[in-house]
């Protein structure tokens, strides 16, 4: 217990320090901005590269929150994001009709791929036509892993099963088509160990370490083609977001300095990225 002379002397500390408190300026929390984006942004890397040069450019702090397409857009449905950086045009697109973006952007693009075992049990190995691919791997009922979780990694597979006229469904429960309802790198975790084929992006691919027997077997497609969006979450839907500061981040990944930044994230010497926000006449 604190003696009376102890208790006297903390008094008078806490009464100094207090003071000293009162005549300093008051210091700013941590400014910070949260940034919905996909798994695949997150697992390749990439993000690790780009915030340390945007907060040295403006001193501003970038919280990811990594997520399947699907469900980031709902975080900025729901105001928990300022910024979403995703990669399905169409959804990406109705966000912005909904009033919850005034605008969305093209930054970059890379393409999907379509990986599996060394061994190839379906045969597609070579192929430039991602339909006919899975179709073989429908018939050979080979192994497949899809994420199945709403990303647009997922979206893109469920379109290209659409055109290949599969109804992935029927596989049942156990069956040759397994859902992991996981992000990018955890399905190529599964895709591995099961030796099954999978499609991802590219980025996300180069990144990931192990890939046991997996080999990249389908590419070239034009229907592979992977964009990516950015946009800024609407304060007339949500007052509280950090319009302005999301704004720079927008601006920062649009202008000639971000978008170099993103052509120069390398692994092995490849570019992973390659940016395009000209197309969109940002």
């Amino acid at each position: 217990m604190l003696t009376e002379l102890n208790r006297r002397l903390f008094g008078a500390l806490v009464a100094a320090g207090l003071s000293l408190a009162a005549g300093l300026p008051a210091v700013a929390q941590d400014e910070f901005i949260t940034v919905a984006s996909t798994t695949s942004t997150e697992q390749s890397g990439l993000f690790d590269y780009l915030l340390p040069l945007f907060k040295a450019k403006t001193g501003l702090d970038v919280h990811v929150v990594a997520q399947g397409t699907g469900q980031a857009i709902e975080t900025g449905r729901r105001g928990d994001a300022d910024v979403l950086f995703v990669h399905d045009t169409k959804s990406e697109e109705k966000f912005v009709a909904d009033g919850f973006a005034k605008k969305r952007y093209d930054v970059m693009y890379n393409d999907f791929v379509i990986v599996g075992p060394a061994a190839d049990p379906a045969g597609v190995k070579g192929l430039k036509d991602a339909e006919t691919a899975l179709k073989k791997i429908a018939a050979a009922k080979a192994p497949f892993a899809s994420r199945g979780d709403d990303s647009g990694t997922h979206k893109a597979e469920q379109r290209l099963w659409q055109m290949a006229e599969v109804d992935v469904t029927s596989a049942g429960t156990g069956g040759w088509y397994r859902s992991t309802g996981s992000g990018m790198g955890p399905t190529l975790n599964t895709s591995a160990a099961m030796d099954a084929y999978a499609l991802t992006d590219r980025g996300t691919w180069l990144n990931f370490r192990n890939r046991g027997n997996l080999t990249i077997l389908v590419e070239g497609d034009k229907r592979l083609f992977n964009q990516y969006g950015v946009m800024a979450v609407n304060p007339a839907k949500h007052p509280h977001v950090k319009l302005e500061d999301g704004a720079l981040f927008v601006n920062w990944l649009l202008s000639k300095e971000g978008q170099d930044a993103i052509a120069g994230y390398k692994i092995n010497g490849e570019q992973l990225f390659f940016p395009n926000a000209e197309k969109s006449g940002s």
